[in-house]
């Protein structure tokens, strides 16, 4: 599913708003979970999963067209782990 499919979706259900509201609000949302990731905040939305911000260790990588060895910085990275929930609607049980 993409954003665009996601706020189709929501729009089929809310009738009541147009398409550009609901686009509106959808971009509003995921606005604010990339600003509360950026400040290092854990996002949680229960019966789906926890978001979090780790930090990866800088390494030696390669280049997958070349081969060539590339060094790579410490970064951070968002992780996503799904709720338990979740992962038992997916498995169906």
């Amino acid at each position: 599913m993409t954003k665009r499919d996601l706020i189709v979706k929501l729009q089929e259900t809310l009738k009541v708003y147009s398409h550009k509201d609901v686009a509106y609000a959808v971009n509003i949302i995921f606005d604010s979970m990339v600003d509360a990731l950026k400040c290092g905040e854990r996002i949680e939305i229960r019966g789906f999963g926890n978001m979090t911000v780790r930090e990866r260790k800088s390494r030696i990588g390669r280049n997958p067209k070349s081969g060539a060895k590339v060094k790579l910085e410490k970064r951070k990275a968002p992780f996503f782990k799904t709720g338990k929930e979740l992962r038992l609607k997916v498995d169906k049980k």
